[in-house]
Formats: C-alpha cells, sequence, structure tokens
C-alpha cells in the first residue's frame, strides 16, 4: 500500500489540563447524547482540525479528545466497501474469505488484535493471526490514519499489495467501531509534547532514539544538524509536522484508495482477455464504483477515471482497429458499463463545477483518441458486403456520426438540475386535479404541461432514455426518494404520450388497415438501449417494493449468497386515495409498456445481441413477481392496450417489416395470462406469432415519409444477424402454446394455423412436430389423436418442404413421420402411401416408408387382422411398383422384396425392371437384381439380367480392380453351371465387354477347375474344338485372353519406368500361365517373348531381366 500522505504541521499549542478521559467505556448506553458529543460528532464529519484550531484560540483538552474520538469511521459498511469488491454477492478468493470476512473472523479470536492506541488522528495495533494447516502463529503491525470519517492511509507489515484493506486493517478498524471506549485515546503527539519542558523534551527524544537507534539514529542525527544551522530549511519554517494531527484544510478528504493496484490490477485482467473469470473480476469493480457513488463517496469518479485510463491504454484497441476486427461479447459489454457509469458521474447532482469540468475534458480528450471504441463495439460496419471500413460515420445511417462510447456523457454535461419544475418534481410538489392555473406554466412564450388532470407531475422537457438517465444518477448517488419521484413523473409523462398516440392512431386506423402500411414513432428502442431506460425504472421501483430494511446490513450477511427478494406493494404518495397503485404495479406497467414497444431491429451484430440480452433479462426481472390479482388486472389492462395500440406497439395489428419481433415477450405474456384469460393469452400470443421481415412480398412504400428512421431501413435485409435466434424463440412460443392447448381442439386448429403461416424453417417446423407428438402421447395416459393429428399435419409440411432440397435430417424426418402416422392408426398410414409422391422421393418410399409400414413391429403394434394386413400390405406393394416406375433404379430392387409374396406383383416389378434396362439401368444395379434373383431361385431370370448387365458393362485393360470384377465371375460361373448354351450365349458378351487379360485369365482358370458337386457341366473339352470344326466357348476366351496380353503388353512398354520392371516381369509370368492353357501355347509365347526382344531391344536392363526369367 502507499507511505501516509504528508502531514500538516502543528503551531498552536493548548494549555488546558487534562481534566477527564471523555470516553464511553464498553456496554455503557447513554439514552440521550450529551451535546458535546452531537457538537463533536457535526466536527468531525465536517472540519478539518486544523480549522478548528484556527478558529479557537484555545480548545479544551475534553473537547479535542471527542472531535478526535468521533473523526474515526463509524460505520462497518464503509470498512466493508473498501475490504471487498462486492457486498452484494459471494465474493471468496483463494485465501477462503473477502478481506472483510477475514477480518471479521480474526475480531472473534479472542486476543487477535490487541495493543491498540489511538494517538490522535492515528490508530495503531498488532493483529494475531492464529496458526493453521502447518504454519506457525503470524503478528502483524497495522497503522491506520484517519480524518473526518474517513480513513486516509493504511500500513499493515503483511505487505498487502491489492486494490482494498486487508484482514488485518479490517480487524483493527471493527475493533475500534465495535469497541471504541476500550481504546486506549491519546491526543495529537504534538499537543503532548507542547505540555513538556525543556528537559522533558531532551529526555523524550533521548530515550526514543535509544530505544529504536538502530532505525532512528541516522534520521535523528540529519535533523539535529539541520536544526543547529540557523539558516537551514527546518529553521525557516513555522511549527514542525505531526503524523498524528489529522489533515490540513487544503488537503483532500477522501477514503485511501491504491491508486497503482487500481491501474495494476485492472491492466492484468485486460490481459487475461476472457479467461480466469478476468470479466466478472472487472463487473465487480464495475459494482464497487456503483457502491462508491451511492455512498457520495468521491472516490467513485476517482476509481471509473483509473479504470477508464487503464481500458483506453488496452493494446487490443489499436490491434482490432488496425485488423478491422470487432471486439470480443465480454469486452463489449465492459465498455458499455464504462460508457453508462461515466453517464451517471456526469449528471451526480452535487457534482462541483470544477468537477464537471475536469470530467468533461478527460471524456473530451478520450473520445478524440482513435481507438476509443465506438457505441455499438465495433470499429468497422458489419453489414454483408460492405468492405470499406466506418470509423465515425455509417452509411446506414445517412452519414450521421457515430458516436463512441463517451459520447452519450459528453452529451450529458450540457444538462442541468436547475429547472424549476424538475426541483418540484424532486421535491415531491403535486397539483389539486381540474387546478388550470397548475397545469401549465409559460415558458419562453410556450405553454408546456407540467402536470396530468390528475395533478400529477409530468416531465416532458426530455426524451425518456434521457430522462431514465437522470433517474439512474439520482439513484446511484443515494438519492433514492428523489429517483422515485422522477420515476413516477416519467410514468405519468409516458401514459400521456401513449394516449396521445392511440387517439392519433385510432383516427387514422382505417385508413392505415387499408393500405396495410405503418411506422415505427420511435428513433431508438428502450429495451437494448445502451442507457436501459425501462430496465432503470424498473428497478427504481422494485427497490421500493423490498421488504428487506434500507439499513446497512451487518458484516455475517454481506457475503452470503443472493435470496430471492420479496416484494410488497408500497402505496404511491400521489395517488388518489382508494385507487391501490403502487409501485411494485407501476414497475410491471413500465416493463410491459417497454418490452411491447415497436422498435426498429439496430444494426451490427452486437446491437443486435444486446437487445434479445436486454428483452430476456427485464422478463427474468418480472418472472419473480407473483401476479396476485391487483397485478393479474393491471397484466390484462396493459395487454389489451398493446393490442390495441398504434406505431407504438411492437403488438398491434399492423407492424413495421423491420420491428424487433415480440416472440419472447409474448411467451411471458402467454403463461401469465393463461390462469387469468386464455382468451386473450391466445390471442395476444398468435399476434405475436408473426415475423415480418420473412414475409416473401416486400412493400415498398410501406414507409411513411414523415419518420426519418424508416427511409434507412429499406433495404438492410439482410442484416438481420440473430435471424436463427429469433426463429427459435418463434418456435418456442408455438410449442408453448401447442402443449397449452392439448385436449381443446379449437385452440390447436388455431394454433395450427399461425404455425403454418408464420413459420418458414423445416428444422423448426419439425422440431414442433416432434414437441406435439409427444406431449399427444404421455406415457401413463391415452394419446390424445387431436394434438397427435396437429404432429401429423406439421410433420406432411416439413416433408413437402424439404422434398426438392438436400437436408442432412431428411431420413430422420421421414422415420419419425411414420411413427407419428402409426400412433394414429392404419388409415393415416394408408393415406400417407397414397400420396408418398408428394412427401417423399421413391427411394424413401419404398426403403422407409413401404418397409416400416409392413414390418412385424407396424403390425403388432396396430394389432391388425389378417384383411388389414393384406390392405396395408396391398397399398405399400402399390406404392413400391409407382416408384419402381418413377426411379426404377434404385426402387427395383426394395419393389421387387415388396412383392414377394404377390406373384402378380412380382412379375409387374420384373418387367420394369427388364423394361428399364433400354432407358439406362447401370449395370451395378442390374447385377444386384440378377443376384436377387439368384437368392429366390430363378436361376434364368438371374441369367437373363446378367447378360443384360453386361451389354452395359466395359473394363479396360488396366481395370484389374473394377468394382465389377466379381459380378463378372459370379455371370461366368452361372452360366456354367446352367449348360454349354448358356456359357456360349454369354462368352462373347464377356469378350466385349472385358478388354483386361488377368480378369479373363481369372476367368479361365476358374473354368478349368473340377465340377463342383450338383453342376451340370464342366471344363473338360472347353479348351477342345468342337466336331464341327467350331471353336468352344472357352477357346475363344483363351484367344480373347492372350490377346489382351499381347496389347496390354505393349502399352505398357510405351511409357515403363526403370522401377516398374519387377513388376512388369511378374505380369509376364502370369501371361505365361495363360499362353500355356493352349495346346501350343509354350510356342506362341517364346514367338511373343522373341518379338518383344527384337521389337524393344533398346531398353537393355529390361531385356536382359526378361532373358534371366524366360530364356
Amino acid at each position: 500500500m502507499e507511505p501516509p500522505a504528508a502531514k500538516r504541521r502543528c503551531t498552536a499549542v493548548s494549555s488546558a489540563p487534562a481534566t477527564r478521559d471523555g470516553s464511553l467505556r464498553h456496554g455503557q448506553k447513554c439514552r440521550v447524547e450529551s451535546l458535546l458529543d452531537l457538537s463533536a460528532k457535526r466536527v468531525a464529519e465536517s472540519w478539518a482540525f486544523e480549522q478548528v484550531e484556527e478558529r479557537f484560540s484555545r480548545i479544551p483538552e475534553p473537547v479535542q479528545k471527542r472531535i478526535v474520538f468521533w473523526s474515526f469511521p463509524r460505520s462497518e459498511r464503509e470498512i466493508c466497501m473498501y475490504s471487498s469488491l462486492s457486498c452484494q454477492g459471494p465474493e471468496v478468493d483463494r485465501e477462503g474469505g473477502i478481506p472483510f470476512q477475514k477480518g471479521g473472523k480474526l475480531l472473534e479470536t479472542p486476543g487477535a488484535v490487541s495493543r491498540v492506541l489511538q494517538v490522535g488522528f492515528h490508530l495503531s495495533g498488532t493483529v494475531r493471526e492464529p496458526a493453521s494447516q502447518g504454519e506457525p502463529e503470524r503478528v502483524f503491525r497495522v497503522s491506520i490514519s484517519f480524518d473526518r470519517c474517513k480513513i486516509t492511509s493504511v500500513t499493515c507489515s503483511c505487505g498487502n499489495r491489492d486494490i482494498f484493506y486487508c484482514g488485518h486493517v479490517v480487524a483493527l478498524s471493527l475493533h475500534r467501531i465495535r469497541w471504541a471506549g476500550q481504546v486506549e485515546l491519546r491526543l495529537p503527539i504534538s499537543e503532548t509534547l507542547s505540555q513538556m519542558n525543556r528537559d522533558q523534551l531532551q529526555k523524550f527524544v533521548q530515550y526514543l532514539i535509544s530505544e529504536h537507534h538502530t532505525q532512528v539514529l541516522p534520521t535523528a542525527q540529519r535533523l539535529a544538524d539541520d536544526i543547529l544551522q540557523l539558516g537551514s530549511e527546518i529553521n525557516r519554517l513555522n511549527g514542525a509536522p505531526d503524523p498524528t494531527a489529522g489533515a490540513g484544510i487544503q488537503d483532500e478528504n477522501c477514503w485511501h484508495l491504491d491508486e497503482e493496484q487500481v491501474l495494476q490490477q485492472v491492466k492484468q485482467l485486460l490481459s487475461n482477455g476472457g479467461y480466469y473469470g478476468a470479466g466478472k473480476q472487472l463487473q465487480s469493480m464495475f459494482n464497487k464504483v456503483r457502491e462508491m457513488l451511492r455512498m457520495r463517496d468521491s472516490n467513485g469518479a476517482r476509481m471509473l477515471t483509473l479504470m477508464t485510463e487503464q481500458f483506453m491504454e488496452d493494446p487490443r484497441l489499436a490491434l482490432w482497429r488496425q485488423q478491422g476486427t470487432g471486439m470480443t461479447d465480454k469486452c463489449r459489454q465492459l465498455w458499455d458499463e464504462l460508457g453508462a457509469l461515466w453517464v451517471c458521474v456526469v449528471l451526480n447532482p452535487h457534482a462541483k463545477p470544477e468537477e464537471r469540468a475536469s470530467w468533461l475534458q478527460l471524456l473530451t480528450k478520450w473520445n478524440r483518441l482513435d481507438v476509443c471504441p465506438l457505441e455499438e463495439g465495433n470499429y468497422i460496419s458489419e453489414t454483408p458486403g460492405s468492405s470499406e471500413p466506418s470509423l465515425r460515420h455509417s452509411q446506414a445511417s445517412g452519414g450521421a456520426v457515430r458516436q463512441t462510447v463517451f459520447g452519450r456523457a459528453i452529451r450529458c454535461w450540457d444538462l442541468h438540475w436547475r429547472d424549476p419544475h424538475l426541483q418540484r418534481i424532486l421535491r415531491g410538489d403535486t397539483c389539486t386535479p381540474g387546478s388550470q392555473g397548475a397545469l401549465l406554466k409559460r415558458d419562453h412564450a410556450e405553454k408546456t404541461l407540467t402536470f396530468d388532470p390528475q395533478g400529477r407531475p409530468v416531465w416532458l422537457g426530455e426524451q425518456l432514455p434521457t430522462a431514465c438517465a437522470r433517474v439512474d444518477a439520482l439513484r446511484s448517488h443515494g438519492y433514492s426518494k428523489e429517483a422515485l419521484r422522477l420515476a413516477g413523473a416519467v410514468v405519468h409523462t409516458l401514459r400521456l404520450q401513449r394516449r396521445h398516440q392511440l387517439e392519433t392512431f385510432k383516427q387514422q386506423k382505417k385508413e392505415l388497415l387499408q393500405k396495410g402500411v405503418t411506422s415505427i414513432s420511435n428513433p431508438e428502442g428502450w429495451v437494448g438501449h445502451p442507457l436501459d431506460p425501462i430496465g432503470c425504472l424498473v428497478r427504481t421501483f422494485l427497490e421500493a417494493c423490498r421488504s428487506e430494511e434500507d439499513g446497512p446490513l451487518p458484516y455475517s450477511e454481506l457475503g452470503c449468497e443472493l435470496k430471492k427478494p420479496v416484494y410488497s406493494h408500497t402505496p404511491l404518495p400521489s395517488s388518489p386515495p382508494g385507487s391501490g397503485e403502487s409501485y411494485f404495479m407501476l414497475a410491471l406497467e413500465v416493463a410491459l409498456c417497454g418490452l411491447g414497444q415497436q422498435r426498429a431491429m439496430p444494426e451490427g451484430l452486437y446491437a443486435q445481441d444486446k437487445v434479445v440480452r436486454a428483452e430476456e433479462q427485464l422478463i427474468s426481472l418480472l418472472a419473480d413477481i407473483p401476479l396476485e390479482d391487483r397485478l393479474g388486472q393491471l397484466l390484462r389492462r396493459q395487454t389489451q392496450l398493446l393490442l390495441e395500440g398504434g406505431p407504438f406497439s411492437g403488438l398491434g395489428e399492423l407492424v413495421h417489416r423491420e420491428s424487433v419481433p415480440m416472440h419472447t415477450f409474448a411467451r411471458f405474456l402467454f403463461s401469465s395470462l393463461l390462469p387469468i384469460d386464455p382468451e386473450l393469452a391466445y390471442k395476444v400470443s398468435l399476434r405475436a406469432m408473426r415475423l415480418p421481415v420473412l414475409e416473401s412480398q416486400f412493400q415498398h412504400a410501406d414507409l411513411l415519409p414523415l419518420n426519418p428512421l424508416d427511409l434507412v431501413v429499406t433495404n438492410r435485409f439482410p442484416r438481420w444477424f440473430i435471424l436463427g435466434h429469433l426463429e427459435t424463440r418463434q418456435c418456442e412460443l408455438a410449442s408453448t402454446m401447442l402443449t397449452a392447448a392439448k385436449g381443446d381442439p379449437k385452440w390447436l386448429r388455431t394454433v395450427l394455423g399461425s404455425i403454418q403461416q408464420n413459420i418458414h424453417s423445416p428444422a423448426l417446423l419439425f422440431k414442433l412436430a416432434q414437441d406435439a407428438c409427444k406431449a399427444a402421447t404421455p406415457p401413463s395416459s391415452a394419446p390424445d389423436l387431436t394434438l397427435l393429428n396437429v404432429a401429423l399435419e406439421l410433420g406432411l409440411q416439413v416433408m413437402r418442404m424439404t422434398l426438392n432440397t438436400l437436408n442432412w435430417r431428411r431420413r430422420e424426418m421421414v422415420r419419425w413421420l411414420v411413427s407419428c402416422t402409426t400412433e394414429i392408426g392404419m388409415g393415416a398410414l394408408i393415406s400417407v402411401m397414397q400420396g408418398w409422391y408428394a412427401l417423399f422421393t421413391p427411394v424413401e418410399a419404398t426403403s422407409l416408408v413401404a418397409l416400416t409400414a409392413t414390418s412385424h413391429a407396424t403390425v403388432l403394434r396396430l394389432g391388425l387382422d389378417y384383411a388389414q394386413r393384406e390392405e396395408l400390405g396391398g397399398c405399400a406393394r402399390t406404392l413400391a411398383l409407382q416408384c419402381a416406375m418413377k426411379d426404377p433404379q434404385n426402387c427395383a430392387l426394395p419393389a421387387l422384396t415388396l412383392c414377394e409374396k404377390d406373384h402378380g406383383a412380382f412379375e409387374a416389378a420384373y418387367q420394369i425392371v427388364l423394361d428399364s434396362t433400354a432407358t439406362g439401368m447401370g449395370h451395378a444395379h442390374l447385377f444386384t437384381i440378377a443376384r436377387y434373383m439368384e437368392h429366390r431361385g430363378l436361376p434364368l431370370r438371374a441369367y437373363k439380367l446378367a447378360k443384360l448387365a453386361l451389354s452395359h458393362l466395359s473394363i479396360s485393360y488396366n481395370q484389374d480392380t473394377h468394382p465389377a470384377v466379381n459380378d463378372v465371375l459370379w455371370a461366368c460361373s452361372l452360366s456354367h453351371s446352367l449348360g454349354k448354351n448358356e456359357l456360349a450365349a454369354l462368352v462373347p458378351l464377356v469378350i466385349k465387354s472385358v478388354q483386361c487379360a488377368p480378369v479373363l485369365s481369372d476367368i479361365l482358370r476358374r473354368w478349368s477347375l473340377p465340377p463342383l458337386p450338383g453342376r451340370r457341366n464342366s471344363g473338360k473339352g472347353l479348351l477342345s474344338s468342337g466336331s464341327d470344326g467350331s471353336k468352344t466357348p472357352l477357346c475363344q476366351m483363351l484367344e480373347a485372353a492372350i490377346g489382351a496380353y499381347v496389347n496390354t503388353t505393349h502399352s505398357r512398354l510405351t511409357h515403363i519406368s526403370p522401377r516398374h520392371y519387377g513388376e512388369f516381369i511378374e505380369f509376364l509370368g502370369k501371361a505365361r500361365d495363360t499362353f500355356l492353357m493352349a495346346p501350343d501355347g509354350h510356342i506362341q509365347f517364346g514367338q511373343f517373348i522373341e518379338n518383344l526382344k527384337q521389337t524393344y531391344k533398346g531398353k537393355k536392363k529390361l531385356m536382359l531381366l526378361v532373358r534371366e526369367r524366360f530364356g
């Protein structure tokens, strides 16, 4: 911690003798304080002791003691404020507790705080930390200087380096507050010294040096030398410094705050980025600033200034600006809080002009820096397609200057609190209803409304966000009553404006409905606004309704976890008797008004995300409010107003295409209104289901020229970065309504129609269908068929929407639809299969739908008899034949499988396969079907299909790994088993389709093997000529294989490289094996090798290898 500040010089000498000890003993109670104590308290709070000495030449010692006694801080809450990051939540550090809690625990240990002595405005003592977990007992020396009920400096031998006081300072301070009468009290040391003569002073100095000679002797000698020199500086000054005499008149009176540690800690947290909870700790520091402001502590603005300076020095700012990228969301939120805090500081009602001027100078300096972040958090435009960075100007806002995070605080510098009507509001003045003289005042020759017809004050001088910034400033600086009064005036103003807007809308309603257009009446939305006006008003009203005591909490409760707040109705002072109006009702009303406001979707990803977060936070705040009768009636009235509202309502009959959707808000209204007024709950939720920005028809003429905001939002789509999130919220609203409407066919059909009209995402529709099906089929009761049919209709819509698009969840959707249809019954299954062409692809219909519908599990699930099974099977077979005709290549085999038990259908499917060969069915599918036919015991049909497949096949000389090789071998084996005629017919097709020598030789070797049992033919005689001199089929195959080897050999030798020589020799070895299968094969092979030697004699190394292997 920083060393104590320099102490003032003391020259006054008091000659009054000590008469008595004016301190109160511990446990002594005094019902009525003495006049001396009352006066000493006021003097100790407001006057520097030097000022008291200058004002009175002689001050009795008892008076001095009482002033010194009352100059120490009296509130434990203030000690807590400077020894913990936050007193509103659990703050646990690595040592197991916040310093305030640690100091309180030390104080509870007997003898932990000892040798406590107060000398003037200086308190000292020792604090013992008991031994724990192998650590010995430790003793720390603590010194505290204070002045005017504020601690001005602290030192502790523990060497604590932190923003806040250590636990040892806390323990000594709490000891002084709780047991002040037990603390030995002495006047400032200069007063004691003034009562000594020369001998006593000399003895005092010598004894002091003797006890601490190793520490103070050099300093003592230096001071003695200076004093003995007549012309030295120390002799030119009157008096001498006294560290126990308190601060001087000119010294700043503020609590001790270690500026260096503030800067270092903020720098360290910023360098950590999003790691190690840095964002939460910085937010806790912002909360500490607000706590200081609320206590009207000047260190609040001081600490905020230090934090801002370190924020501006963050090296990431320059990096983000150089790279043209946006800062992280966590960092943006911290900058938002920083800007909002400066607005509170600038609007400080008790700030001095020189303070406001210094703040403006700082804000202007920061605002001019290039790295200063913009209010929306980015250095570049986030509109898609924008390549040029926009640092200070936004093209989408008509060239308007985009302000930085400090822009609003700078503009607030022009605001003041001197307006007479504003002062009347803050004082709580009201007006008698019907008094015309009080309703209007003349200001610059203009009439301005100051009270509503009920005599309650209104504040029309500013926009709502600015007025709410005033409320927040009052609340933040401890003016709770004044903030409450101004917040009430803002709500009364809001009511008047809404009433006027509603009357205007009713006059123009017919014309607007005919044109189908509307405008957005508010230039900027209140929810998600940088100043959070609605949240400010709601929190202000709810604070007035808290049931807890307003006094400071004892230290034992300050670190506990937050409890759910308990609210009660606090009546408005200005409300008419018997009206029942309370701050609780105002909180709900203003929240509903703000959430229901029609507002344009802001630009940029961060601004849009902020709108969503602010809305969710406000709704979560409302969720803590129990809706009893009065609040329930208010909720109904406000909801009805929003439904009837014009341009100010997002739930009105007409909304602008670019307005923020109301799905999350409507879901809250639906859940809250359903037990009270189901009709209104469904009405408001169905109205909110719309998402105009996704409508296909865009009316370019739907902007009123009177509103400049509407002129800039014409061509900004697509710029809704959070559109996916909004669609999800829309889906959640629909799901909530579907679940609630279970058992009510009327509302189910109505909600279904709204879903089909407004939700455009297949994935979300599918989720809705799943949710409805799950809700309709509880495990412990009978299914709800109406809700099941709704789920089915949604599923069918999803099928139609995704039929011609790529969707990776399509198979899952089809399976679910069949399952849902099965839950409904056989009729639904037949209906779906009959209309398959509008829902499924042929492959899906045959492989998923028909097979599942006719499975044994489905039959058992539905409990079908024989006739029903036949009917269902007939429908499936019809579907299969239709699919096979539409897509024979992929559906023929499933169709054959489905039609196995019906001869006529099976023949029809087989004919479809035969017919499809002319239209391009591939060899792979034909071979697959042929193998299926063989498996079914139809070898002749398999043989026929194999021939058709071979006619579509082509295997070149180098495709010995072709995927159809096994199919060719199988076809040859099949024809071999059928007989010579079938083999003779197949061989020419094989020779034509296969030019690969290894494949042909493999076929020859298979045919040359001994016959398998049951085969009607063997390879004997197949390689010899027939009796009529014609060649047998295998002779033709052998000639084709030899020719293929010859051609392949020449082809490979054309571009052969030395590394392939060994592979080529192995290839010739396989060729020799094939040659030798002919009667004169060895002669043919020898001639072939000699031909190679002559033709490729230039490849000497290769030919040498050929000679070594083949001679």
